[in-house]
């Protein structure tokens, strides 16, 4: 019969090869970091800059999956909770889209 620290590494090892163990790790940190943000306090203004670089990095977690990641993008940097619209980004940064994968060149 399997022993409790046996079974503890066999389910370790199972949700880290299914992927959950780290959706489940990155998920806490954004609860923990909900629960103890203090909303009374107001964010300073991101600068015109910060608001493209922020909506950059978020658009690079989302592509990759790292929702939660980007859950806490947005809530630390203040960055509006709807992302921009793609085309006034691709404007922006003087950018073009391949039509093929959808991918900013």
């Amino acid at each position: 019969m399997a022993t409790v620290a046996e079974l503890k590494a066999v389910l370790k090892d199972t949700l880290e090869k299914r992927g959950v163990l780290g959706h489940l790790k990155a998920r806490i940190r954004a609860e923990v970091f909900n629960a103890l943000d203090d909303e009374s306090e107001p964010r300073p203004s991101l600068s015109h800059e910060n608001l493209l670089i922020n909506e950059l990095i978020r658009e690079y977690l989302e592509f990759n999956k790292y929702k939660y990641t980007a859950s806490v993008l947005i809530a630390e940097s203040g960055q509006p909770v709807v992302p921009l619209d793609r085309q006034f980004l691709i404007r922006e940064l003087n950018a073009f889209e391949e039509s093929k994968d959808n991918t900013i060149g």
